[in-house]
């Protein structure tokens, strides 16, 4: 998980399952899930060791790939300010 640093790590629902969401709330916080993120090499470099792979993008771009590169994750925008925090509840609105 480390080589894709994200910002919000969900648990308990599917894999890839947002993909389908539109707008989620975590806390006060509304963010609406505006596009699929493409991933960059830099996920490819083990952050150990520096060793430089095919891998994950290899295995994502088997079945993940669009015309901007292979897809893991939401690029989201809030909806206004607020505070989220490690074990805040994702309501899923949209």
């Amino acid at each position: 998980m480390n080589r894709f640093r994200p910002n919000i790590v969900v648990k308990g629902c599917e894999p890839f399952a947002e993909d389908t969401w539109k707008r989620i709330r975590i806390g006060d916080v509304e963010m609406a899930l505006v596009k699929p993120c493409p991933r960059c090499v830099v996920t490819t470099i083990d952050k150990e060791t520096l060793e430089k792979s095919k891998e994950p993008l290899k295995t994502l771009a088997a079945y993940r790939n669009q015309e901007d590169g292979a897809m893991f994750g939401m690029n989201v925008i809030p909806l206004n300010e607020g505070d989220i925090k490690v074990g805040m509840s994702v309501e899923i609105l949209e």
